[in-house]
């Protein structure tokens, strides 16, 4: 049965825009994790960085237009939490002198990286030892480093000011991602792995289950000199070339930010941002030649990108403003004898139990956790708070949609928004797990195995997708 999805109204204030000569600052810091720091992107798997592939960083981007400011930090990070995200934020609206809605914390999804804040297992559940936190999720001692960085970047950034023109284009590349959601004949779901393993092709498959979004959005800001500020792309696709390799890596963004700091100059910070890439993997189902690589993968977006910057048309006044909206989402019910079984694994082992290699513990464990961890969340509060945030800067706007929406979700607002400049950004301030189709709930599949990854009611994206274009229009019509 469906549930009531309650929300709130929305603040008049940020409204009151006008068109006003546009200020922008960047800054960027190296946030690569100690070799032997837990990477996530794995459920069960112990993964301590052996070798550095490629550095992290952090990059903050503060923009001002008359008396509107704004701030985004983006960070080569698997998944950020609410409970880490919340006094980051704070803190940086304290520094700014602005509202935390103001605020937008970015993570690009690497799956070669650490991430701050528990999201397998929550902070409360009980009986995992010190020495094993990552299976939750991630480790203190790099929460703590990383969240002093990412409010001194944006600070930072905010020294740098300078007035600047803003131009957006896009392109369509579709090349690089592909969903990951194969249904077999008999109607279920699974995600491929990779390449084609058999001559006859993948056997089993049917079809895909869904779209991709190929649009690769190009928002340049150009000084007073003419030299790119800062060059911010946008695409949609799990970044998980390197995984499941015990490598640090930005993977894919961070190949495309290199390479696009190749051609736009060393006083140039390039962001990147990961669109609705929930149900989207760059591993093409049907192609048994393709060679996997995220550095091939990011110059060729990189090289689009630059066509799009070539074509831009620029201009100096813009009008800035944010909105955001906090929807009380229902969490999932949960099937009794489901949780009757999964309560029965952690009571008789409730130490999680290693493989003999002690690179893992065992699977139907953690699921099982995961199971017990969200009927525990429910017996604490019935909804999730899921708060969607959006910048207007001039004729662009940025959604940010926690969790990881499936790419039909991020197309349908793009489809109903009233500027053709909006793009997608997912993993934005808290992690609510994936916010799959409402159809492709009954096919199953890793994006719907209820857990803490997949806890919200199948009427979510829907939801979500609406309240996202009012607040598109509420920003731009008028």
């Amino acid at each position: 049965m469906a549930q009531t999805i309650k929300n709130t109204g929305f603040d008049e204030r940020r409204y009151e825009m006008s068109s006003s000569p546009l200020l922008a600052g960047v800054s960027k810091a190296d946030i690569t994790p100690k070799l032997g720091t837990h990477l996530s992107g794995s459920v069960a798997d112990f993964r301590p960085a052996l070798e550095i592939g490629d550095p992290l960083f952090a990059r903050a981007l503060v923009l001002e237009a008359g008396d509107q400011k704004l701030c985004m930090v983006v960070a080569d990070l698997t998944i950020i939490t609410k409970e880490r995200t919340d006094p980051i934020r704070r803190r940086i609206a304290d520094a700014l002198s602005i509202s935390t809605d103001a605020v937008m914390i970015h993570a690009t999804q690497t799956h070669s990286a650490p991430s701050i804040g528990c999201f397998i297992l929550s902070e409360e559940f009980p009986g995992i030892a010190p020495e094993i936190e990552w299976l939750k999720g991630s480790e203190s001692d790099y929460n703590a480093l990383i969240e002093e960085c990412l409010v001194e970047t944006a600070i930072e950034a905010s020294k740098n000011t300078k007035r600047v023109d803003i131009g957006a284009g896009s392109a369509v590349e579709g090349r690089w991602a592909f969903n990951r959601r194969a249904v077999k004949r008999d109607g279920s779901v699974f995600m491929p792995w990779r390449t084609v393993s058999s001559e006859l092709g993948m056997q089993g498959v049917l079809y895909m289950e869904g779209p991709i979004d190929p649009e690769l959005g190009v928002v340049a800001l150009k000084d007073e000199s003419g030299d790119p500020l800062s060059i911010i792309t946008n695409y949609t696709c799990h970044p998980v070339h390197v995984f499941p390799k015990q490598i640090v890596s930005a993977d894919w963004p961070g190949a495309l930010a290199d390479s696009v700091q190749e051609w736009s100059g060393d006083s140039c910070i390039p962001i990147v941002t990961n669109g609705a890439c929930g149900d989207v993997n760059p591993w093409p189902t049907f192609d048994p030649d393709y060679v996997e690589d995220h550095n091939v993968m990011g110059a060729s977006l990189s090289e689009m990108a630059q066509k799009v910057y070539n074509t831009l048309e620029y201009t100096g006044d813009v009008t800035l403003g944010y909105d955001t909206h906090t929807l009380d989402i229902p969490l999932r019910e949960i099937d009794p004898q489901a949780l009757a079984e999964a309560r029965a694994i952690v009571n008789v082992t409730p130490d999680p139990p290693w493989n003999e290699q002690r690179t893992s513990v065992d699977l139907k464990w953690v699921m099982s956790a995961g199971l017990v961890d969200l009927a525990n969340l429910k017996e604490r509060q019935s909804t999730d708070g899921y708060e969607i945030q959006i910048f207007r800067i001039g004729d662009v706007a940025l959604v940010g949609l926690p969790g990881e929406p499936f790419a039909e979700g991020g197309l349908r607002i793009k489809l109903d928004s009233p500027t053709p400049h909006t793009y997608i950004v997912h993993d934005v301030n808290q992690y609510v797990g994936y916010l799959p189709t409402k159809r492709a709930f009954p096919r199953g599949g890793h994006e719907c195995t209820t857990g803490n990854w997949s806890r919200l009611v199948p009427e979510a994206l829907d939801t979500v997708v609406e309240k996202s274009v009012e607040m598109l229009h509420g920003l731009f019509d008028r």
